[in-house]
């Protein structure tokens, strides 16, 4: 190999020496950027990385539309006054309770809070920036509930008069408190379509000998690897809509049709019901003119707390 003038060997050194410096000054530029105090809210700081962080995160959600700076720092405001009410309030055990939503929310995609985490992270969003609106939102919602409590509270009569308004026919509608006995016919994690098959074949078999539940539990006790679960007791109005309009074709004493699950195969068999003054369309409004109420009130209060906060721009 030719070896280079002793010159432009060194300016050769030189070139590289100098792009290794740039590029140093680069990433050290842009930390310091990403560092700078953007806003700070009662000697808060939000910088340029939190707003950086809380725009991904709000683009994974919602990927048709990117917010503005403006409004992810007015957002990244409103959740440091919420925040900051913990200490006035004394509220404890927020930590304890992101924690455990957080990881239910991993539960509901059906993945483990490692494989969540490590799903923001290809979005480029830290854990740290979903579970800071997470207790942001639990620590609002505790106090508004707590705050204007009385304002929460709902007569039949204005239960009845928002449903007038929807559909009258709405009123007469009856719920029912269903007692329920989960049986599920187990698959080992990982098996082949073909052993959830073969375990819903089970479940079929004994759903058409299933008279009763006395004599059906103890028929579902024989079968091996089936677990029945202790009775739980369900108004209409708290069960999804697709269990609701199975249980209200299931005679009672009897099962209803089998459902994949992660664990395998699961019946439910029907072992009491009784009519229940909450019914779902009754829950609806309640759960309607509860979130009105928290919306009116929220939006006061936070009007409030940004007229009496410090909040100094950079």
């Amino acid at each position: 190999m030719k070896q280079l003038p002793a010159p432009l060997f060194a300016l050769r050194r030189l070139t590289i020496g100098a792009v290794i410096a740039i590029s140093a000054l680069t990433a050290i530029t842009t930390c310091v950027e990403a560092q700078m105090v953007a806003v700070i809210v009662n000697g808060d700081p939000v910088t340029n990385y939190d707003i950086e962080q809380r725009t991904k995160l709000i683009q994974l959600g919602n990927q048709e539309k990117t917010p503005s700076r403006r409004e992810v720092m007015e957002e990244l405001i409103n959740e440091k006054l919420k925040i900051q009410l913990l200490k006035r309030y004394s509220i404890e055990g927020v930590d304890k309770d992101v924690e455990n939503a957080y990881a239910n929310m991993a539960r509901r995609m059906r993945i483990t809070p490692n494989q969540f985490t490590e799903q923001l992270a290809r979005g480029g969003v830290m854990p740290e920036t979903l579970k800071s609106r997470m207790k942001a939102d639990m620590t609002w919602s505790q106090i508004i509930r707590g705050r204007y409590q009385s304002s929460f509270q709902f007569s039949d009569k204005d239960i009845q008069v928002r449903l007038a308004t929807r559909n009258p026919g709405d009123a007469a509608v009856v719920g029912y408190d269903y007692t329920l006995r989960p049986i599920l016919f187990v698959v080992t994690r990982g098996s082949p379509p073909a052993a959830f098959e073969a375990r819903r074949v089970e479940a079929e078999k004994l759903r058409a000998s299933f008279q009763n539940c006395d004599d059906g539990i103890r028929l579902a006790r024989a079968i091996r690897y089936v677990a029945v679960r202790a009775s739980v007791v369900k108004g209409s109005a708290e069960l999804p809509p697709a269990l609701r309009d199975m249980l209200a074709k299931t005679e009672l004493g009897r099962l209803t049709a089998p459902e994949i699950t992660l664990q395998g195969v699961e019946v439910y068999a029907l072992c009491a019901k009784r009519e229940s003054d909450n019914a779902p369309a009754k829950k609806e409004v309640r759960d309607q003119l509860h979130n009105e109420q928290f919306e009116s009130h929220s939006k006061r209060y936070l009007k409030e707390l940004r007229s009496q906060a410090m909040i100094e721009y950079r």
